[in-house]
């Protein structure tokens, strides 16, 4: 075993939170020789090292910055909460700000029963707990299984690791996780040759009803990331695929789930992805951009038919799921405030911000060594062909060098900036990308492919 490194000076924050924090998703020792960088402010896509550097939060601080660092309509939604009360239990009590911010969810959505948690990852145990509970109280107990799709990403507590797809994550802890059934994505990039989009949308979803036919009587619920799984590597399916999966859900009795915790509050150009198929979950899980990236905050909306299988005299058929922070009153403050700015205007605004920008990406759909560029709303991706194993983190330290915060998940570089950044921001990316991938591939054409995903 490595000792530890030694400690740096009192007053070198970096090394000090190389000895007091464990860093999440990060090899530690890593940071021997690449210390965290220290933020000390923001100022809309801007970050502020304690240097006085400007970098570019172009993935927006892991997909949770909606409007920009220091936004003042949010910042003063959550001081004006602070004088009042900043927190009260949930159970058994009740304040204005979760009442108005479901009413709120229900009216945008269609959906309501808002159960709250802190992180995306509750959601899905709230989603999964939720969907089996139900039917056991509709007397079908045994239905107690659930679907992910390949390369599926929904958090990495145990329940959500059953779920999820992407071995790094999961299978180091293969003994605690009681494995869900797996059925293909319908990803165009990996379509047979000679099959074209709308073949190959059907073939996935003909693997699914294959399942359904076999299992549907011991499966609670599917879930979905509706159009765009983010930590996999940014693989898009169509619309076509998700109104196929709805359709197959009702047919054979079984919940659909959309995790919409990092394409949902308008990411994809609608304030929910599954608007893009016309399609309704029975479950929703939101996160992230909820409070538009000031506060954790999670939510799980349902449907009526779903609450009143919970409705009735006997507590233990009640939904006996909680978190100590449930509908934290200056959390929901600031996701009313983020609601108050994700209107409709703001969002057909993201809609003509993502062609606009996209225009202004050119060069790196025609780069030559990114292939399938893909974009919607406001998320962008490349693969990068050929790339030398160490991609992600070489690019990463390069784009910082130039002034751009960026983490690609592997061999695929993706932007998801806030929906502030305007065209000479956006022009300023563009360049320190290109230079970054000259400094990183111009070198790297004799290198070893990746072959491991790094870390979202």
């Amino acid at each position: 075993m490595q000792p530890p490194p030694k400690p740096h000076p009192a007053d070198d924050l970096a090394s000090r939170s190389v000895q007091a924090v464990w860093h999440p998703c990060t090899q530690m020792k890593r940071h021997e020789t690449a210390p965290p960088l220290e933020i000390v402010r923001g100022e809309g896509v801007w970050l502020v090292d304690a240097q006085g550097r400007r970098i570019l939060d172009a993935i927006s601080s892991w997909w949770v910055n909606l409007f920009g660092h220091n936004q003042p309509a949010i910042k003063a939604a959550i001081a004006a909460q602070m004088d009042r009360i900043e927190h009260v239990m949930l159970a058994g009590l009740t304040h204005a700000p979760v009442v108005e911010l479901s009413e709120r969810l229900r009216a945008r959505t269609g959906l309501g029963h808002a159960h709250y948690a802190s992180d995306g990852s509750s959601a899905t145990e709230i989603a999964l707990k939720m969907s089996a509970h139900y039917w056991r109280n509709a007397g079908q107990p045994q239905k107690n299984r659930f679907i992910g799709l390949a390369g599926g990403y929904h958090g990495e507590t145990v329940g959500a690791l059953s779920v999820t797809d992407v071995p790094l994550f999961r299978a180091s802890y293969a003994p605690l996780v009681r494995l869900s059934a797996t059925v293909p994505a319908p990803d165009p990039r990996f379509a047979p040759a000679g099959m074209d989009e709308a073949a190959w949308v059907a073939h996935c979803a003909a693997e699914l009803e294959r399942h359904l036919q076999d299992h549907a009587d011991h499966t609670a619920a599917l879930i979905v990331e509706p159009l765009v799984q983010c930590a996999s590597g940014f693989a898009f399916h169509p619309p076509a695929y998700l109104a196929q999966v709805r359709a197959l859900c009702t047919r054979y009795g079984v919940h659909l789930v959309a995790d919409e915790i990092a394409v949902g509050m308008g990411r994809t150009g609608t304030l929910l992805a599954c608007e893009h198929a016309g399609v309704q979950p029975d479950f929703l899980c939101l996160s992230k951009g909820l409070t538009g990236g000031y506060l954790p905050l999670s939510v799980v909306l349902t449907t009526d038919a779903v609450y009143q299988a919970f409705y009735d005299d006997d507590v233990a058929r009640g939904f006996l799921h909680s978190h100590s922070y449930t509908g934290n009153p200056l959390a929901c403050s600031a996701a009313l405030a983020t609601l108050d700015l994700l209107d409709d205007a703001q969002l057909a605004a993201n809609r003509e911000l993502g062609a606009r920008l996209d225009a202004l990406f050119a060069p790196l759909h025609a780069h030559p060594r990114l292939r399938h560029g893909r974009r919607l709303g406001t998320i962008w991706a490349w693969d990068v062909a050929d790339a030398p194993a160490d991609f992600s983190r070489r690019f990463a330290a390069e784009a910082l060098a130039r002034g751009a915060l960026l983490r690609p998940i592997g061999s695929t570089l993706y932007f998801m900036p806030p929906y502030v950044i305007d065209t000479a921001a956006a022009a300023r990316l563009r360049d320190a990308v290109l230079d970054a991938l000259h400094a990183v591939l111009g070198a790297a054409a004799s290198s070893t492919p990746a072959t491991q995903p790094a870390l979202p």
